[in-house]
C-alpha cells in the first residue's frame, strides 16, 4: 500500500521590506512521503521570498515536469519557475527555456558540491537565479514544523527572520548566480 502525503496547514504573514510587499498567505503544503521537514519548510522560505499572490506551490516529488512553485500570468505563460534542493543541470536548463524567470534555492551540507559541479554547465542562463542557504538553517526551520502552521517573516536587506512566535530563525542567503 502506497503511503499518502501528510497535510500542513500554513498561515504566513510577509513583511518584506526589501519589495515593499506586505500580505497574509494561507495556504496548504502537500509534504510527500519521500519528503523531509526540511525540505518542506525550504518550499515555505521559497514562497515567501518570491511572494506574490499568483506564486503556487506545484504538484511535488511525484510530479516530474512541475517546479517546486510556480507563478503564471493571466496567459498561462509561467513567469517564475522555482525549485529548491539540488536539481539536475538539464532539468534547469528546461526550466529557463520554459519560464521568465528561474529561481533554484539550494541547501544542504552536499551543496557547494552540487553547485561546483553545475556552475560552468549554467553559466550562460540569463533568467537563472540561485541561492543558497547555510547548511545550520534548514534543520532551524524544520524544528518550526507543525501540522498547522502560523509564521511570521520578515524580509529586510537581504536577511529573512522566521519565526513561530516561540522560535526566529534567521536566514542569510547567499546569491550563487543572478542579478
Amino acid at each position: 500500500m502506497a503511503l499518502k502525503a501528510t497535510i500542513f496547514k500554513v498561515e504566513l504573514t510577509i513583511a518584506d521590506m526589501d519589495r515593499n510587499y506586505y500580505a497574509d498567505h494561507g495556504f496548504t503544503i502537500a509534504r510527500h512521503p519521500s519528503e523531509t521537514d526540511e525540505r518542506m519548510m525550504v518550499r515555505t522560505l521559497a514562497f515567501a521570498l518570491y511572494a506574490d499572490p499568483a506564486l503556487a506551490f506545484g504538484k511535488g516529488l511525484c510530479v516530474d515536469d512541475e517546479p517546486d512553485l510556480w507563478q503564471r500570468d493571466l496567459t498561462g505563460a509561467i513567469e517564475r519557475w522555482i525549485d529548491v534542493g539540488q536539481p539536475d543541470e538539464k532539468w534547469i536548463r528546461k526550466a529557463c527555456g520554459r519560464a521568465r524567470e528561474t529561481v533554484v534555492v539550494s541547501y544542504g551540507r552536499a551543496a557547494d558540491i552540487w553547485w561546483n559541479g553545475v556552475r560552468d554547465k549554467l553559466a550562460r542562463q540569463s533568467n537563472l537565479t540561485v541561492w543558497n542557504l547555510p547548511p545550520d538553517v534548514t534543520p532551524a526551520l524544520a524544528a518550526l514544523t507543525a501540522r498547522s502552521m502560523r509564521l511570521q517573516c520578515t524580509l529586510q536587506d537581504g536577511q529573512v527572520w522566521i519565526t513561530d512566535g516561540r522560535q526566529t530563525v534567521l536566514v542569510e542567503p547567499a546569491r550563487r548566480m543572478g542579478a
